[in-house]
């Protein structure tokens, strides 16, 4: 078996990391790792002529010279050559986890401490087990600052993600109905959450907190902290100023228009101003980070369809941000109003009693649009709103294209697995 030390001075020839033969980067080691559908030994060989310097693999028989380092698990071989990796860095390392808006938040943190730092963030939404290991094992000496998403579906992996990652600084977005299903409710995902708290706190790290939100505020009780927030006695605090759509705030540098839609996106952005305060960058710098950053990859979006405002957010959904999101929108002063929304996947027991709370959240709103919704759950949900109902994108898009809207501001948001970005040209 081949040590990870030896691993590491190979990678250090050759710091660039492949999981996939289809897009083999030239010079580069390739992980064999295995999944319920493939096992990657199997294509060491191919890596190897498409260009790969190194394979690691963890089946004997495939080793075939000096180009191959045999190991017990790839897996765990990728993940101890990411954690070695990490201790040879001294650049700050912020992890950063949450229910909802994490992503959002990594991004804005990025441009914030790219305005004074080379910082490395993670790419995309490469935040699991595997996608933790490549973010770091793409730091370079070059780098000043790193910020590592951690995203988890079950207790103990936020811990693990932690171990390897090692962040001094940590913040948490929120804690909220999400995942439910591999939690096992909601005290598993505040059990799961909270691993990051307990790895700031045993490792004499600090935090950033949301002094608004009660629950994080006592979970980071005892822990150094710096607080953000717009209630009095933060230690760094913002003014919400509106959101129709994109969001304005002041954080004491005059007022910052943003790109960002939905209030509840308010304390992702002052988040981020916070770190970048903390972190000494200008507050000229951080407004000009905030104001330039542009969301993507169907987060928080706004797109003009015609004579139609779409606000796109179907890259995830939980009963949190579903709420958060219809709250926003009734809010909204357009007239005209249209909701799209798609089922809220992996709540377990918990499913059916979601989806219908969000129908009666709408009710209770009164909210006078059409509303559509997708998905096999809610079209099993009690329609009590008189939505129209659809079990999939497909029927809902030749529905929104027979029933052609105009001068109509419509939210759509859903989790990914309904694919609502979708229904998109239909407008």
């Amino acid at each position: 078996m081949d040590s990870i030390e030896t691993i590491y001075k190979a990678y250090l020839q050759h710091p660039l990391v492949s999981t996939d033969t289809r897009n083999i980067i030239p010079g580069s080691i390739f992980f064999a790792l295995k999944g319920d559908s493939f096992n990657g030994n199997r294509f060491a060989a191919e890596a190897l002529e498409r260009g790969a310097a190194f394979a690691v693999v963890d089946e004997a028989e495939v080793k075939k010279d000096n180009r191959y380092f045999l190991v017990k698990d790839v897996l765990g071989a990728l993940q101890d050559l990411a954690s070695y990796h990490r201790s040879q860095l001294k650049i700050p390392f912020i992890g950063i986890t949450g229910s909802n808006g994490k992503t959002t938040s990594k991004e804005l943190i990025h441009a914030v401490l790219s305005r004074k730092y080379k910082t490395c963030a993670t790419k995309g939404n490469l935040n699991n087990h595997i996608g933790v290991p490549l973010t770091l094992l793409s730091i370079t000496k070059e780098h000043e600052a790193a910020v590592i998403e951690m995203g988890a579906n079950h207790v103990g992996e936020i811990a693990m993600l932690c171990g390897i990652a090692k962040p001094e600084y940590g913040i948490i977005t929120n804690i909220g109905k999400a995942h439910l299903e591999g939690f096992g409710g909601f005290e598993g995902v505040k059990k799961a959450k909270s691993e990051l708290y307990k790895h700031i706190k045993a490792h004499g790290g600090q935090l950033f907190v949301n002094a608004d939100n009660p629950l994080l505020e006592e979970l980071s009780g005892g822990i150094k902290r710096t607080t953000y927030g717009a209630g009095a006695g933060c230690d760094y605090k913002g003014k919400f100023m509106g959101s129709e759509p994109f969001v304005k705030m002041d954080f004491g540098a005059g007022e910052v228009q943003t790109r960002l839609v939905g209030k509840y996106n308010f304390e992702n952005i002052l988040a981020a101003a916070c770190i970048g305060h903390h972190f000494g960058v200008s507050d000229q710098d951080i407004k000009a980070a905030l104001e330039g950053y542009e969301p993507s990859n169907n987060r928080s979006q706004v797109m003009k369809k015609g004579s139609n405002t779409l606000l796109l957010d179907a890259y995830n959904a939980n009963p949190t941000s579903m709420t958060a999101a219809i709250e926003n929108f009734v809010a909204m002063g357009s007239a005209n109003k249209v909701m799209v929304l798609g089922d809220m996947l992996e709540l377990g027991k918990e499913s059916a009693a979601e989806h219908n709370n969000i129908i009666n959240l709408i009710k209770s709103k009164g909210f006078k649009g059409t509303v559509v919704l997708v998905g096999k759950l809610f079209s099993a949900a009690e329609n009590t709103i008189g939505a129209k109902t659809f079990e999939d994108a497909s029927q809902a898009f030749a529905w929104l294209k027979g029933n052609a809207l105009s001068n109509s501001t419509v939210l759509v948001k859903g989790s990914r697995g309904i694919k609502l970005e979708t229904v998109v040209e239909a407008f």
